[in-house]
């Protein structure tokens, strides 16, 4: 019992170290797509700020800056889905195989719960017929003896005298 219990746990903690190391994962993809989001919002102001502040014809420095600014935002928002959808897709096959381990392991516990029981009834049992198999024939000697010596007493002559039950104390 003890020993399926400490499968129990390793496999419990193993799953629970699985799941921290994918949240950890998932934290340096994150981290890292931050950093990257950070240079390219700098690259933007670096680049929008000196068009405001010199007022040449904004809107052709706009035109300029959208047209070299969004396929990089296209493609930091593309990783972004991305990552997002494999973060789900993994989470949720590391939610399902967690959740087959632990069915798998409350089964085994009820299994080994009978299986403990079903023993310590049949210990039980059994002690129950050694001790009536062993008793009932000492009981029977017994008998015989006490019979031969009442029956050698009474045959000599000799008065046994009566012994005390422990009920006859309990009369005054």
């Amino acid at each position: 019992m003890d020993e399926k219990l400490t499968i129990f746990i390793a496999v419990t903690s193993a799953a629970v170290v699985l799941q921290m190391l994918i949240l950890a994962g998932m934290f340096f993809a994150v981290r890292s797509l931050t950093s990257h989001l950070k240079t390219v919002t700098d690259e933007v102001k670096s680049q929008a700020l000196p068009l405001i502040e010199s007022g040449k014809s904004l809107e052709a420095d706009v035109k300029r800056l959208l047209e070299t600014s969004s396929p990089k935002i296209a493609l930091v928002l593309d990783n972004a889905a991305a990552i997002t959808t494999t973060a789900h897709s993994g989470i949720d096959r590391v939610e399902s195989t967690l959740n087959d381990v632990l069915d798998r392991a409350r089964l085994q516990v009820i299994r080994a719960d009978e299986m403990v029981t079903r023993a310590m009834d049949q210990l039980e049992e059994t002690s129950e017929k050694v001790a009536h198999s062993v008793t009932s024939p000492v009981k029977h000697a017994s008998g015989i003896v006490q019979g031969v010596r009442t029956g050698f007493g009474t045959y000599f002559g000799q008065k046994r005298p009566r012994e005390r039950c422990p009920s006859d104390e309990m009369f005054i």
